[in-house]
């Protein structure tokens, strides 16, 4: 793998509180100079990355119910809706945990199925925030976001108690089958950590650091991956 092929599998994200219509600009220029997949942002700057990214192959992903996931269905709905008429392109929307927690898996799916539903056929990434889970936890949540027909599972929002380990990628993998997206998010600082969630299986690494984690690949070849 090139660092250039490695570029194609960053999520370049931008999703702190402060974040400025500057900086904005400036995630979308490295996103545009360093190849990356997507750029990530917040529901407000959706039209404004799209602007800077207009020319560009770069696709623009939101957060919908972020970060906690723990608000009405229909306010979910609602702001996938308004994402995608500003131009977002995927959608990175936050698990209910607490429903999870309580077996609630009836209105996890409704959930779910409206936010695919307002998404409309756009990748739908469902964030089960790892940290606060057990095991059995992870998996029931992977079955659940397969059933609902979403497109990706994702370790964290970058928020909670822990970002993506190996193991938990490794076991979302599993889970979910081949054929289907895994993000890994959260704490993916370096190259070695990326090569590492997308040796286990990662097909997508959602990160602030993109820019040092392609300039670590570029010194240092990553061709046995």
């Amino acid at each position: 793998m090139t660092a250039q092929e490695l570029a194609r599998f960053i999520d370049h994200t931008l999703l702190k509180a402060d974040a400025t219509a500057e900086e904005i600009k400036r995630l979308c220029t490295e996103a545009v100079a360093h190849g990356f997949y997507a750029v990530c942002v917040n529901g407000s700057r959706v039209e404004l990355a799209r602007h800077f990214l207009e020319q560009s192959e770069v696709k623009v992903a939101t957060t919908v119910g972020f970060p906690l996931g723990a608000m009405q269905s229909d306010v979910k709905r609602y702001e996938t809706e308004a994402a995608i008429d500003a131009g977002a392109q995927e959608i990175d929307v936050v698990l209910n945990i607490g429903w999870l927690k309580d077996r609630a898996d009836s209105p996890i799916l409704r959930e779910l199925r409206d936010i695919v539903e307002a998404a409309d056929e756009r990748p739908v990434k469902v964030i089960i925030e790892t940290g606060l889970l057990t095991h059995e936890e992870k998996v029931r949540a992977c079955e659940l976001i397969v059933e609902a027909d979403c497109q990706f599972v994702k370790t964290s929002t970058g928020f909670g108690p822990g970002g993506a380990t190996v193991d938990d990628v490794k076991l979302l993998r599993g889970v979910v089958g081949p054929k289907f997206g895994v993000k890994a998010s959260g704490g993916i600082r370096d190259t070695a950590s990326a090569l590492a969630m997308i040796e286990v299986g990662a097909t997508r690494i959602g990160t602030s650091n993109g820019v040092a984690i392609l300039q670590g690949a570029a010194t240092a070849p990553v061709a046995r991956y």
